[in-house]
C-alpha cells in the first residue's frame, strides 16, 4: 500500500509500505477515505524533530471504512464508516474513565513507526473498540470535512475552550489563526462567550474567524498585542485564553493578556516554552491547563452539532490533494498558502 513517510526537514515522500494488518485481537484495519495534514506535522517538517533513518510515518487524523477486525473487537463491525481520533485508547482504564484518553494506560498516538500514519491508503487501529467512533449517516461527502475535524482540530479547539473555562458572558482571546485557533473560535462561540478576540494576521483566516464568531481582531505581536487586548477589555484582560500555537511568544502572550483569576487552555504542541512558576502565574491566580485533546471524550458530543449544521468546522479545509500530492500539501501549509489540507487517498 501507499503511505506518507517523512525522512527529514522538508523531505516528504509517498512510498510503498507493507499492507496494514491485524496484529492483536483488539485491532481493526480501516481503509482511509479522508485524511489531512495537521499544523503539528509542520514541526518535524521544519526541523524540530529527530528522524530515524527509516523515516517517520505521517498522519493522525482520518475517517475510514472498517475492512477487518480482530477476534476481540465487539463494538465495531466490518463496513462501518468511522472517525479515528489522533490517539488510540482502550476506553476502560482509569484515565479513560476520567476523560483523559490521551493518557490511556494501553494507548498511544498515531503517526510513528510503531503504529503507522493516517496519510496512507489504510491503517491498523489498536484498541479499536475504545478508539473508533461509528459515524451516523455513513459516507456523506457533504459532511465528511466537518466530521474529519472532530478527529483533531475541532476537538482540540474545544479542549482549549473547556480548559480555559469558557462560559456564557465571558471574554475570550484565541492566540493563533491556524485551524485549531479557528476551531477554538467556534468552540468559544458554542460555549456562549460574549467577546471573542482572534489574534492573527492573515486576512483569509481573519475573515473566517469573523464568520465563526470572532468579535475583535488583534494583529500585532508582543507587547503591542498585549496592550491592544487590554484596551479592548477596559484594561482588565480576558477571562479565558486559548493558546493554540505552542511557541514561547504565544505562551507569554497568553500570560500577559489573561486577567487575574483567568484561565489559559494550552493546546499548541509546546516548543521551547517557558512558564514562570511565580509571577505572573502565582500572584495573579492564573489557571493554566490543557494539553493533548482527549478527542474520544468529546467527539460524540460534537457530532450532533455538525450533523445539524450548528457548527461548520470543515470550512478550515481550503485545499484538497490526492495521496500522491501530499508533499505539495505540506509545502502549501508551510508557506501559509493553505490553512489546512485534506487528503483523498
Amino acid at each position: 500500500m501507499r503511505a506518507t513517510i517523512m525522512y527529514g526537514p522538508g523531505d516528504v515522500r509517498i512510498e510503498n509500505v507493507p499492507d496494514a494488518q491485524i496484529k492483536e485481537p483488539t485491532d481493526a484495519v480501516i481503509r482511509i477515505i479522508r485524511a489531512c495534514i495537521c499544523g503539528s506535522d509542520l514541526w518535524p517538517y521544519r526541523g524540530y524533530n529527530e528522524f530515524d533513518e527509516n523515516g517517520q510515518p505521517m498522519g493522525h487524523e482520518a475517517i475510514g471504512v472498517v475492512e477487518e477486525i480482530g477476534s476481540d473487537v465487539h463494538h465495531i463491525k466490518v463496513g462501518d464508516v468511522v472517525a479515528m481520533p489522533f490517539a488510540f485508547s482502550d476506553g476502560t482504564c482509569p484515565h479513560c474513565q476520567a476523560g483523559i484518553h490521551t493518557s490511556c494506560l494501553h494507548g498511544g498516538f498515531f503517526g510513528n513507526p510503531q503504529v503507522g500514519g493516517a496519510q496512507a491508503e489504510a491503517l491498523r487501529i489498536p484498541q479499536a473498540d475504545g478508539t473508533l467512533v461509528t459515524l451516523p449517516g455513513g459516507n456523506d461527502d457533504a459532511l465528511i470535512p466537518a466530521l474529519l475535524t472532530l478527529t483533531d482540530v475541532m476537538a482540540t479547539g474545544h479542549h482549549a475552550a473547556v480548559t480555559a473555562q469558557v462560559a456564557a458572558g465571558k471574554t475570550v482571546a484565541v492566540v493563533g489563526d491556524g485551524a485549531v485557533g479557528l476551531c477554538g473560535v467556534i468552540a468559544a462561540k458554542r460555549l456562549g462567550a460574549e467577546q471573542i478576540i482572534i489574534m492573527g494576521r492573515h486576512d483569509d483566516r481573519i475573515a473566517l474567524a469573523k464568520d465563526f464568531g470572532a468579535t475583535d481582531v488583534v494583529s500585532e505581536r508582543g507587547e503591542e498585542a498585549w496592550e491592544h487586548v487590554r484596551k479592548l477589555t477596559n484594561g482588565l484582560g480576558v477571562h479565558s485564553v486559548l493558546e493554540c500555537v505552542g511557541s514561547d511568544l504565544s505562551m507569554q502572550t497568553a500570560l500577559n493578556i489573561a486577567r487575574p483569576g483567568g484561565a489559559i487552555g494550552r493546546v499548541g504542541v509546546p516548543h521551547d516554552v517557558n512558564i514562570p512558576a511565580a509571577a505572573p502565574t502565582f500572584f495573579r491566580n492564573l489557571t493554566i491547563s490543557g494539553g493533548p485533546a482527549p478527542v474520544r471524550a468529546y467527539i460524540e458530543d460534537l457530532i450532533p452539532d455538525v450533523l445539524e449544521g450548528k457548527i461548520q468546522p470543515g470550512r478550515v479545509f481550503d485545499q484538497t490533494v490526492s495521496l500522491e500530492d501530499v508533499p505539495a500539501g505540506y509545502k502549501a501549509m508551510d508557506e501559509r498558502q493553505s490553512i489546512k489540507v485534506m487528503v483523498t487517498p
